[in-house]
């Protein structure tokens, strides 16, 4: 069996429009009734077939079967399912992805994966055990608009990449869950992810050195540290900063600074319709030149979601290894790790040097446009207990 191959028993594949995967989702919170069930019926080759949740009033509005958590293990077993959908909060995405894994039962999981490498671990090493698919909910994997980033740091064409500075931030209701789970409901594993996540597949490089600084405002009522400011070091010298917080206007973006070009976005990590990413790439006419060759690029809000259910569903039915699979999960929280250590130590924190070698390529891209995003107004969500 290849690295890339999983084993797969299965002698009914679904994956046709007329035999469509089956997914159960687990948690109807925001993500999962705004994002990933809008996407759905833009997919033939799936369709949703439950839901688990610890409100069944929101069971009601899908019109498939609704299930608690304490009966989660009977949907697995029940055979009404090919795939699970795992959107509860981080602290409980190890608790329903293992089990789904141990009964064959392949799992896409929201990110961030878990509160722990060892949480991580643990359900990397469920899926290496039955060869059943995980893969983590890396929605700007699939865009077009990060793939053509990546692979264009990998054509050389920007020259060396030197830095990197970004930030992502947003007000965040006191009533929402993520605002009473201390630091892994907190900014930097739901925002500053994106950050992170962006500036180690450009760099294709794992940080040594992490650093990070909490900032804190009077009258947030959030029981986490509402803005976190955050320094990364390389071993190949180059640096990376970048800012998560729950307590600002709407504020988005990147630059990354090379030794012959740029690239500057204020729209870079947002979903939904509406929801076009652009960057402005600038590249010297030659080494050491001040003028540059100048390119706006501008995408089109593209379906991340339902991109992602794609690409996992495919590589679900080839028996492929996703590339944003528990490994990718591990890695983004290995250095959320060393952010909680420093904000309560105020030291920086050394990490031993990792090498992935799969990273993000062109064969992942999906163009499935944005549906329109339902309203809050249209959506219920129960806040301390589903994402």
């Amino acid at each position: 069996m290849s690295d890339n191959t999983l084993e797969n028993t299965s002698s009914n594949k679904p994956g046709s429009p007329d035999h469509p995967y089956r997914f159960a989702v687990v948690g109807l919170g925001q993500i999962a009734q705004q994002a990933f069930l809008p996407g759905l019926p833009q997919l033939p080759e799936a369709q949703l077939a439950a839901v688990v949740t610890s409100d069944p009033e929101k069971a009601q509005r899908y019109d498939v079967p609704g299930y608690s958590y304490d009966q989660y293990e009977d949907l697995l077993h029940s055979g009404d399912i090919d795939a699970v959908y795992v959107a509860t909060p981080v602290d409980r995405h190890r608790e329903f992805a293992i089990p789904a894994l141990h009964a064959g039962i392949p799992v896409l999981c929201e990110k961030p994966m878990a509160p722990s490498v060892d949480d991580c671990q643990a359900m990397i090493d469920a899926a290496n055990e039955t060869g059943t698919t995980l893969m983590l909910a890396y929605r700007m994997h699939t865009d077009p608009f990060m793939i053509d980033l990546v692979e264009l740091v990998r054509s050389g064409k920007l020259g060396d990449a030197r830095y990197f500075t970004s930030q992502f931030s947003h007000t965040i209701n006191p009533e929402n869950h993520r605002a009473n789970h201390g630091f892994w409901g907190g900014p930097v594993p739901d925002l500053g992810v994106y950050a992170l996540n962006m500036v180690r597949n450009l760099y294709e490089e794992e940080p040594t050195t992490v650093y990070a600084l909490g900032g804190h405002h009077e009258g947030t009522g959030l029981d986490t540290t509402p803005t976190v400011s955050i320094s990364l070091g390389f071993d190949s010298g180059r640096t990376a900063q970048f800012t998560a917080s729950y307590s600002t206007s709407s504020a988005e973006g990147f630059t990354l600074a090379a030794s012959k070009g740029t690239v500057v976005s204020s729209s870079a990590y947002m979903w939904g319709e509406g929801s076009d990413l652009h960057a402005t790439v600038s590249i010297a006419d030659e080494e050491g030149s001040d003028t540059d060759t100048t390119e706006e690029w501008h995408y089109d809000a593209k379906d991340q979601f339902a991109g992602e259910t794609r690409y996992f569903l495919t590589c679900v039915r080839e028996n492929k290894l996703p590339e944003p699979d528990g490994e990718e999960g591990l890695l983004d929280i290995r250095v959320c790790e060393a952010v909680k250590e420093s904000l309560e130590t105020g030291r920086p924190v050394s990490l031993e040097p990792r090498t992935r070698e799969r990273r993000i390529s062109p064969d992942e891209a999906q163009e499935i446009p944005a549906p329109s995003k339902p309203g809050e107004d249209d959506i219920a969500v129960k806040a301390t207990e589903e994402l």
